[in-house]
């Protein structure tokens, strides 16, 4: 998937007014993304993303243990929408890994998955890829 197919699903998937809107949340969900998940499992995402997008992946070495809440929390303070509401920044991160889990391989997906355990809340972080068949 290229940078401009990635950014213009998220922005109409999000609905939001801009590509660069669209851009600022992509950049939080994934940057996030990269300090839950194995460095290895980063790039591994991020090689199949346009370098624009991949490389907000590979920019965090040291993974740390939280669960959805905080990362919800780190999209939300992260995204420069102007806006903090945790709501929105949790529809908006579904939306940049529903859009993910059509740009790459399902299984180097599945294996992201692996490492965010349901008991800490990451299923809802699926919930949008899965209701259009996203496999479980």
């Amino acid at each position: 998937m290229q940078y401009e197919e990635f950014t213009g699903e998220v922005q109409h998937r999000a609905q939001l007014d801009s590509r660069e809107d669209a851009l600022s949340i992509s950049r939080a969900t994934l940057t996030t993304l990269s300090e839950r998940i194995q460095p290895g499992e980063a790039s591994n995402l991020a090689a199949q993303l346009p370098d624009e997008l991949g490389r907000f992946l590979e920019q965090v070495d040291d993974v740390e243990r939280f669960d959805y809440d905080e990362f919800v929390d780190r999209v939300d303070e992260r995204n420069e929408l102007g806006e903090e509401d945790p709501s929105e920044a949790a529809f908006h991160a579904q939306v940049v890994m529903d859009v993910l889990a059509e740009g790459v391989e399902a299984g180097a997906l599945e294996d992201v998955r692996m490492q965010l355990p349901l008991e800490e809340g990451y299923d809802v972080l699926f919930e949008i890829a899965e209701s259009e068949g996203y496999p479980a």
